[in-house]
């Protein structure tokens, strides 16, 4: 190891490569500081300094519908502006002793000069950190970890000349980064967009939806309130938008949309223009038998079902491990099974000692230890 790896040793998983001057700076003032963190100094100069990890600032919770919420955060030393437009975030809340973390579309444009970024959050029955951070019980000025810009659903500069956006529910999020993004850089060009939600009070953003389409000629907005007018049927599209198969398509929505609409582009020969975004992992019934959860660099340890994956183990244990999609996609996750046995929840494939595991989407299948 030569001495630039040496000093950048202790951050080398806090920024990308691309910005290694960063991770330069902050594993030198690891080494200078050792035995104490460069953080127990930084954090009495500025609670968003960190060398060993991103953080953010919570700045303002705004209300877009009564179950949902935009979130804008200060990012803190390091936070790379930029991201492309529809790319997701990891964020970090410290609740009741643990670590909660969820990926979230970013809703912002890419700008390095106010130096925000925000998250647009629905909360869902099944979702502890959304409720909390809807709700309002986390107030300005909470300090949260970040995780950086990931994911592939994203659009091109320049953009197509023309592009369909189909979105449902709260997969208006990362469109809604695409068009602000577009609009900003003054190159909105033909857009369709047809959204689903179950009432006029259910849709995100509808404000800015109108304006936009009232402000340009080019941008059409088609709202389908399903309950008043049911499912919207990919059959209307030929008379909802007839050039549909001429335009780049971005989907986003619940996992039936999605399959609907794969099969649907597959079968017209043009599956290279969907672009889709899924948020959340379609899980077999892979019977996974749960069990002692051992991490072996953090020491930790946690007995689990066989529904909890292996990441929300290390969560709920205390032991972070890296991630990205959070939905087996990016691959930021892999850790080496050190010993016992891992089911993959997608297919059921058994993963044995020896083998690197996603840990995004992957169970314990009987008593496990992870290099983690």
């Amino acid at each position: 190891m030569g001495l630039k790896d040496w000093i950048e040793a202790p951050a080398a998983s806090v920024v990308p490569a691309a910005r290694s001057k960063l991770n330069l700076l902050r594993g030198a003032a690891a080494r200078l500081t050792t035995p104490l963190l460069p953080d127990d100094y930084l954090h009495l100069a500025n609670p968003l300094w960190s060398a060993r990890e991103l953080r953010g600032q919570i700045v303002e919770v705004r209300p877009e519908t009564t179950d949902s919420a935009t979130i804008v955060i200060k990012p803190g030393w390091g936070f790379d502006f930029n991201y492309q437009p529809g790319q997701y975030i990891g964020i970090g809340l410290h609740i009741d002793g643990r670590w909660h973390w969820r990926s979230y579309s970013l809703t912002s444009p890419p700008n390095w000069e106010n130096k925000r970024i925000s998250i647009a959050v629905k909360a869902m029955p099944e979702g502890f950190l959304s409720s909390h951070l809807v709700s309002g019980a986390v107030p300005s000025g909470t300090i949260v970890r970040l995780a950086t810009p990931s994911g592939n659903f994203a659009l091109p500069d320049p953009p197509p000349e023309k592009i369909l956006f189909i979105t449902a529910g709260s997969g208006i999020t990362p469109v809604m980064g695409m068009l602000r993004t577009m609009n900003r850089r003054g190159q909105l060009p033909d857009v369709m967009h047809i959204h689903s939600a179950p009432t006029e009070s259910d849709v995100m953003f509808a404000d800015e939806l109108t304006a936009l389409h009232a402000e340009h000629e080019d941008f059409v907005s088609h709202v389908q309130l399903t309950r008043r007018d049911g499912k919207f049927k990919l059959s209307s599209l030929d008379t909802v938008c007839p050039d549909w198969r001429e335009r780049h398509t971005w989907a986003c929505g619940p996992l039936p949309l999605l399959d609907e609409l794969e099969d649907v582009w597959k079968a017209e020969g043009i599956e290279d223009r969907l672009h889709m975004e899924r948020f959340a992992v379609s899980r077999i019934d892979a019977s996974a038998d749960g069990g002692t959860v051992t991490f072996e660099k953090s020491g930790k340890t946690i007995t689990v079902d066989g529904a909890t994956t292996l990441l929300e183990a290390g969560e709920q244990s205390g032991a972070l491990m890296p991630f990205g999609c959070r939905m087996g996609i990016c691959q930021t996750c892999v850790v080496p099974l050190v010993a016992g046995h891992a089911i993959d929840l997608r297919s059921g494939k058994q993963h044995a000692e020896g083998e690197r595991i996603q840990t995004c989407i992957s169970a314990a299948a009987g008593d496990c230890t992870l290099d983690a």
